[in-house]
């Protein structure tokens, strides 16, 4: 976590203004340099489970977020709409952040992200990667 707050320091991003930041300037950042932490995996009871956590947290400053898993067909991680004064939002507690598929069925993910200007960002994770205990 101190990781993280001092490259949100440096980038400008910590601090009273944090408080302020709901765009894509603000956002993506962010999320380039957390880019590991975007999503997880969890083995539990008997089933893969798929956290977005971190991607729900920063959505403010997203259109979209879609996935694949294995080269599949591509999904869309529906989340909550954002306030317009909200840039880090709390996860909806009616709701949860994962989406559950059959043990060890997930192998590979792969994340496309639309920034709220347009841009989009890709990133692909192998299960070894992203495996939380």
């Amino acid at each position: 976590m101190r990781i993280l707050f001092v490259a949100l320091l440096g980038l400008g991003l910590a601090g009273p203004a944090a408080a302020q930041m709901q765009t894509t300037a603000e956002v993506k950042p962010i999320l380039q340099i957390t880019k590991g932490n975007w999503i997880a995996v969890r083995e539990y009871d008997g089933q893969d489970l798929l956290y977005f956590t971190h991607l729900e947290v920063f959505r403010c400053g997203l259109e979209q977020i879609r996935y694949v898993i294995n080269e599949g067909k591509p999904s869309v991680w529906e989340t909550p709409a954002c306030a317009g004064d909200e840039t880090f939002s709390e996860i909806a507690a009616d709701r949860l952040p994962y989406a559950v598929f059959p043990a060890k069925s997930v192998k590979s993910v792969r994340i496309e992200l639309t920034y709220d200007d347009g841009t989009v960002e890709t990133e692909s994770f192998e299960r070894g990667a992203i495996m939380t205990p």
